[in-house]
């Protein structure tokens, strides 16, 4: 293992392999496992992969933070559940099923799980990025974490919206060469541009080259602002004109966009490391309760945990 913190986008790994799988893999009782079993397998080859000598499940305590909602009202709502409570995410039944199983692994397998009341796992990620004092590997589907890339401080993304088997590491030149703007624009980039999978809805007119544009001319969204508030700024009429028209959006989008970096958050123990006896023995109970099978076998044993032995009647 190498001096690397890894920190799991945790939620977009579950929902990814709850999908990528099909529901009737089921524990002895009929309960369905597909996350929790596609979620350990991804975790069993990013260790492998990688080798990262620390590991954190970051959490969402909460998917939809009342304080981003308040300044902008469409956030996620497209995802809130129909007839339900404002904060009530629409998940699948048969996913929402298996989340406390996913917990219930998680730390039985002493994987760290962290999160924050009122705020997302992206703002987890951000603050134990920002604290941490190695590089960093940071494992998501999500764009937004675009901005925490960071050469300097050996800040990757391993990006997983291709899928586990063609997983793209973003450095600062890849980011620039995808988008033309620096990892530290991406926010900002964001932000312009809009996103409709977080009910972002960016600046009307603006798409991602007028977006990369504004800023490689101007800096950053503040600039941006202040050009289009004065005529012979160099910023053309009609461009000038969207990013007036937006100026409310544009006062409160950069708070909702940028994840949190300062979280007081508890230093777990996220070190990779073969498990005692005893927590072996009681994380190899848990995957034959479960019928993890052969998922369970593949992440212990990219935990450090050689001893064989069989995690349940399914090995595949």
């Amino acid at each position: 293992m190498n001096g690397r913190l890894m920190l799991l986008d945790t939620a977009s790994l579950y929902f990814r392999a709850f999908h990528g799988l099909p529901d009737t893999l089921r524990s002895p009782d009929g309960t369905p496992v597909n996350a929790v079993r596609g979620l350990l397998d991804f975790i069993a080859k990013l260790v492998t992969d990688y080798q990262p000598g620390e590991l954190v499940a970051c959490w969402d305590d909460d998917w939809r933070p009342e304080w981003r909602v308040d300044l902008i009202p469409s956030y996620k709502k497209h995802r809130v559940l129909a007839g339900g409570e404002p904060d009530v995410e629409q998940v699948p039944d048969l996913l929402v099923a298996q989340i406390p199983l996913i917990r219930q692994v998680l730390d039985t397998f002493r994987i760290a799980v962290v999160g924050a009341a009122n705020h997302e796992a992206d703002d987890v990620i951000g603050s134990l990025t920002a604290q941490a004092t190695g590089p960093v590997d940071v494992v998501t589907g999500d764009r937004d974490l675009f901005q925490l890339v960071d050469d300097a401080r050996d800040v990757r993304v391993i990006y997983t919206a291709r899928g586990m088997s063609k997983l793209d590491v973003l450095t600062e030149d890849v980011i620039r060469a995808r988008y033309g703007v620096s990892a530290s624009q991406y926010a900002d980039f964001a932000a312009l541009r809009g996103d409709t999978s977080d009910g972002l809805p960016g600046v009307s007119g603006v798409g991602e080259k007028t977006a990369a544009g504004l800023l490689d001319t101007f800096g950053d969204l503040d600039a941006i602002v202040a050009a289009a508030a004065q005529r012979g700024s160099g910023m053309s009429e009609s461009v000038r004109a969207k990013i007036l028209a937006a100026a409310d959006y544009l006062r409160v989008a950069p708070t909702v966009v940028r994840v949190v970096r300062t979280l007081e958050l508890p230093k777990p123990e996220s070190r990779v490391r073969p498990l005692p006896d005893d927590a072996l023995d009681a994380a190899r109970r848990l995957a034959a309760e479960l019928g993890l099978g052969g998922s369970a076998d593949r992440a212990l044993r990219a935990l450090g945990n050689d001893r064989e032995a069989s995690a349940g009647p399914d090995r595949s």
